[in-house]
């Protein structure tokens, strides 16, 4: 029996078939390998087109140096909002690995629409030697793209890593272990991407065109996709925990109601239990500690 229950991770996770994930099968290196790989892509996909926006908006819509500005400024801030959105869906509803699932391939239509609105004809506007004239359609199109990878990166940004986490039981001391190496490589996948968008892809924005430099970064979100996906069959997944603001107020009602309860001299008794009654799906339960005595 023991050596059956050693074939299994012990904190909760379970394969994509919905199964208790096997630790030599999922998890671990394998699996990280492909969420490293979808990161560094992803990131040289978003610095890739986002450095350079403001000369964009300059050169082919015709924007001035405030306007464009300011334009970039608020589509940046959209970025870092939307996170809270991707964040609150995954923990609730659909778990890390379909959050990152759906918004990677909204993240990628909004590249392609970014790549098409800067190279068709049609959609790309049409320029007088240095000055273009964009209609108000094209800069519709231009606008409902770049709000496209706000969205996408919205639900990939805030799981990717936490994502990484979950591929080693935090129950196995081995495998703890492990897990802080992989956040070195993931931030070094980071810095690699957004060294190759700054340096590289500003380059050929700005010497090759616009078509090349928006085109790349719509590839390497492909290709980012396309290592996510493949790694679905090595993945550990956490199941969605429901909603955290019903829990919040769960706590809260619960600490007024036992404003007046005593606290037992063993502590021993304030433990979660391991039965249903106890067990909050998705989460992992706490150690009673001294420091907070309201809540």
């Amino acid at each position: 029996m023991l050596v059956t229950d050693d074939i299994y991770t012990k904190d909760g996770t379970v394969d994509i078939n919905k199964k208790p994930a096997n630790k030599k099968k999922t998890g671990n290196w394998k699996a990280c390998s492909f969420i490293l790989g979808n990161e560094c892509c992803e990131r040289l996909a978003y610095y890739g087109m986002g450095t350079n926006l403001v000369n964009y908006l300059q050169e082919q819509l015709n924007q001035g140096n405030v306007a464009a500005s300011n334009n970039v400024t608020n589509w940046s801030g959209t970025c870092y909002i939307t996170p809270l959105i991707g964040a609150f869906v995954a923990d609730a509803y659909l778990g890390r690995y379909w959050t990152i699932a759906i918004f990677s391939i909204i993240y990628f239509f909004g590249m392609t629409l970014l790549t098409l609105s800067s190279s068709i004809p049609g959609l790309k506007p049409s320029c007088t030697g240095d000055v273009c004239h964009p209609t108000q359609e094209q800069i519709a199109v231009f606008f409902v793209a770049l709000y496209m990878i706000a969205l996408g990166t919205g639900g990939i940004k805030p799981c990717v890593s936490s994502f990484g986490a979950d591929q080693f039981d935090e129950t196995d001391e081995v495998e703890r272990k492990r897990k802080s190496s992989f956040f070195n490589w993931f931030y070094f996948s980071i810095n690699i991407g957004a060294l190759i968008a700054s340096s590289v892809l500003v380059w050929i924005q700005m010497n090759v065109g616009w078509d090349w430099g928006f085109g790349i970064p719509a590839v390497a979100m492909a290709i980012a996709v396309v290592f996510f996906f493949a790694g679905s069959r090595t993945y550990r997944l956490q199941k969605p925990g429901g909603s955290p603001l019903t829990r919040i107020a769960q706590v809260i009602v619960a600490s007024f109601k036992k404003l007046n309860v005593k606290v037992p001299a063993d502590k021993s008794l304030l433990y979660e239990v391991a039965d249903n009654e106890s067990n909050i799906q998705g989460s992992r339960k706490l150690e009673h500690t001294d420091k907070l005595k309201l809540l």
